[in-house]
């Protein structure tokens, strides 16, 4: 999902009739692919899946910019899509954990699914603010390729759960960096 890889690809949907939404809308119809193929225990089809969605994620603001086709609307859809497609995914595992009954597994993907989240919510009520918030390293492309790895190598002992304890710990690692960020930035407006 690297960065240098969109340019070719946007500016060759540029030259096509697919809007930017399309695209959010057909990355989240591949996510929604991806949850099915984790509830019936296909995990390594998952991962692979869950990063070709990704791209579409790339795909979609570049392509908005590129072709000056950026709106409001279309910004809300993308976040709002991308919040109901890592919750897709996150609610598949736990349908998996909990068929399995493997409680301790069950609690990581509640607690990694509020960080998720909560990292989200923060940056959309600080820039609601008007404040830019570009603070936190762990966002949602991190989270994607973790989750992703960890699907991939299911097959070996606690991979998938390792991975999103991983998740789950710098989520919440970001939440906090996200709340100083605020709280320094909201300080500042107050005393001027």
């Amino acid at each position: 999902m690297s960065n240098s890889v969109t340019p070719p690809i946007v500016r060759l949907l540029a030259r096509t009739p697919v809007t930017p939404n399309a695209l959010t809308w057909l990355g989240f119809v591949i996510t929604i692919g991806a949850a099915v193929l984790i509830v019936t225990d296909h995990f390594l089809a998952a991962g692979a899946v869950v990063l070709a969605a990704g791209l579409f994620d790339l795909l979609d603001g570049a392509l908005a910019r590129l072709t000056g086709k950026t709106s409001r609307f279309g910004a809300i859809l993308d976040s709002s899509l991308d919040r109901l497609s890592e919750g897709a995914l996150l609610l598949a595992l736990l349908v998996v954990f909990t068929r399995e009954q493997h409680v301790t597994a069950s609690l990581v993907v509640g607690v990694t699914l509020l960080g998720s989240i909560m990292v989200s919510y923060i940056r959309a009520r600080i820039e609601g603010m008007g404040i830019e918030c570009k603070a936190g390293f762990f966002t949602r492309p991190e989270r994607i390729i973790i989750l992703s790895l960890g699907l991939m190598l299911n097959q070996f002992d606690n991979a998938l759960v390792a991975a999103l304890g991983i998740i789950a710990f710098f989520s919440w690692v970001t939440v906090v960096e996200r709340l100083v960020y605020a709280w320094l930035h909201t300080r500042t407006q107050n005393h001027e």
